[in-house]
């Protein structure tokens, strides 16, 4: 990594707010059971609809219906995981920054956000004309199929994270 980088995290490491949920007896156990909470959102949601996808659940409903239903409870359950993963980051910044885990979660997270962009840009687009059909095109069953992989990566990975010493 670079030596730029490394001052960063050494920075956030050391700002008051690191230095005070490091100190409080609440707040770290705190921000990790709503990071948890976020990720059962976020997850729950997404795998619903990527589940869809791939044909495997909820085939009656249209991929509109769901994706309708469900995107705010995503993007609700990613913004208080932004907010509560940026304070963990900011609390233990120079022991993140060391740990392998930690990256491979960020790039997952990283090509996540991709794929989901490239759904919505590509194949989402159509969807008029495939949501009621039998079968979800193959475009979006390798989306559905991407998309349950890599966040199980991320789950892997943020998870491995607590187990560095």
């Amino acid at each position: 990594m670079s030596p730029a980088l490394l001052h960063f995290f050494e920075w956030l490491n050391g700002t008051p707010l690191a230095e005070a949920i490091r100190l409080s007896t609440w707040w770290y156990p705190i921000l990790e059971a709503v990071h948890s909470l976020g990720v059962i959102v976020v997850l729950g949601s997404i795998w619903m609809l990527d589940l869809r996808l791939l044909g495997v659940g909820m085939r009656s409903r249209r991929v509109s219906e769901i994706a309708g239903r469900l995107l705010p409870w995503t993007w609700s359950g990613f913004g208080v995981q932004a907010l509560s993963g940026s304070l963990l980051l900011v609390s233990e910044a120079t022991r993140l920054y060391s740990i392998p885990y930690f990256w491979i979660k960020l790039v997952l997270l990283a090509l996540a956000a991709v794929n989901a962009l490239v759904f919505h840009l590509g194949v989402y687009r159509g969807v008029g004309g495939w949501d009621e059909a039998p079968a979800t095109p193959f475009a979006a069953k390798v989306a559905g199929a991407v998309s349950l992989t890599l966040w199980v990566g991320v789950v892997a990975a943020g998870r491995a994270i607590g187990y560095v010493t």
